[in-house]
């Protein structure tokens, strides 16, 4: 009997996220230096300056453990939401709090729901408990709120909802997700990831945490890592009912957040022109690659995120060909989605770049090039 057997089933059975690729493994690969990456979803502009002042400060003091509670940031948050403290949930990005909110409220006797094409943290944080996953039908590669609502079974204790999905970029309207609330049994926990929420115009925002006074059973997921700039730290946080963040908090690992993402975070979320800035080159750099792709006559999928997914004959070859020309998207053939890849917005000369060197990789005669 070998030592991996000792794993539950369920566990061995798990295949592991696969990240966009990194810049230094293409620099190893090919030797290029002059490399875009679009492949993350990540903030072009990097971080708030005052993030990353924030960040220089903490560092003096890196030997100490960080406030296990989180007590600072905390603070912020509930004042910025008009929650109380008693309802926040710290996590490790917004992967983390997607993960304790699966542990704490499922278990083999159980089942969760998510939709066709959404993020794929949610079936392995589903299979990482031992609860069934049920993938409801997508319509329009975006969630099918009525199929989601009749897959729900009588031991359904979860279901995600990505708003905007990721990686479709597609966003349910605020009544229809409220009315999905309505529908929904109260002893179920409707999960709202609400992680590129920062990206969309004021007349389209759900406004969703106004909602939890009204539905004690939603618990809404958020990010610093997409419209903040603060990937490399990770953290994120959860809103909810106070006896449900009561439970996630207790599954939650004691300093799952460091000293320096607290930090950061808390400056960050002061800075609300910095978000207002990212949000408006967003959109203009959204324009500039939807433009191109109706001028090479490439069907894609309109998108509410920091990202858009587009269809290709021969996804691979095009993806390894963008490759070979220093630009790294996301190919997204685990989603369901084998002929299409998914490129974030960059800054204008990325956009650019993207755009020429996806030109050039879509020439069945273009001799591979570096640079």
């Amino acid at each position: 009997m070998s030592l991996c057997d000792l794993a539950p089933p369920y566990i061995r059975g798990i295949a592991p996220y696969v990240p966009g690729k990194p810049v230094s493994e293409l620099v190893r690969e090919l030797g290029l230096s002059d490399i875009v990456k679009l492949a993350s979803n990540e903030n072009p502009r990097g971080a708030s300056p005052r993030a990353i002042e924030a960040v220089h400060e903490a560092l003096t003091d890196v030997a100490r453990y960080p406030d296990g509670s989180g007590f600072a940031l905390k603070r912020a948050l509930a004042d910025r939401y008009l929650v109380a403290p008693e309802q926040i949930v710290l996590g490790n990005g917004s992967n983390d709090v997607l993960e304790l909110a699966a542990r704490a409220f499922l278990d083999a006797h159980s089942s969760a729901i998510y939709s066709q094409h959404a993020f794929a943290v949610y079936p392995l944080a589903t299979q990482a408990t031992g609860a069934a996953g049920i993938e409801a039908p997508a319509r329009d590669f975006g969630h099918d709120l009525d199929a989601m609502l009749a897959a729900v079974r009588a031991d359904t204790r979860l279901v995600f909802i990505a708003n905007p999905n990721n990686p479709t970029g597609t966003l349910l309207a605020a009544r229809d997700l409220r009315r999905f609330l309505e529908s929904v049994p109260r002893s179920l926990l409707v999960v709202l990831d609400e992680a590129y929420a920062e990206y969309l115009p004021d007349d389209l925002c759900a406004h969703s945490i106004d909602w939890l006074r009204a539905f004690p059973n939603l618990i809404v997921a958020r990010t610093f890592s997409k419209a903040y700039g603060l990937a490399g730290l990770r953290i994120g946080f959860a809103l909810a009912n106070t006896g449900v963040a009561d439970l996630m908090n207790r599954v939650r690992q004691p300093f799952n957040v460091s000293s320096v993402a607290l930090a950061a975070a808390e400056a960050a979320l002061a800075d609300q022109d910095f978000v207002r800035d990212s949000r408006r080159l967003n959109e203009t750099g959204m324009a500039h690659i939807v433009a191109g792709f109706m001028r090479l006559g490439i069907e894609f999928i309109p998108s509410h995120g920091n990202f858009v997914s587009f269809k290709v004959s021969d996804a691979n070859a095009v993806y390894q060909r963008l490759l070979r020309l220093g630009v790294i998207v996301r190919p997204i053939a685990n989603y369901g989605m084998p002929q299409y890849l998914r490129v974030s917005i960059g800054l204008e000369a990325e956009n650019a770049k993207f755009l020429d060197a996806l030109s050039r990789a879509l020439d069945q005669n273009a001799a591979p090039m570096h640079g």
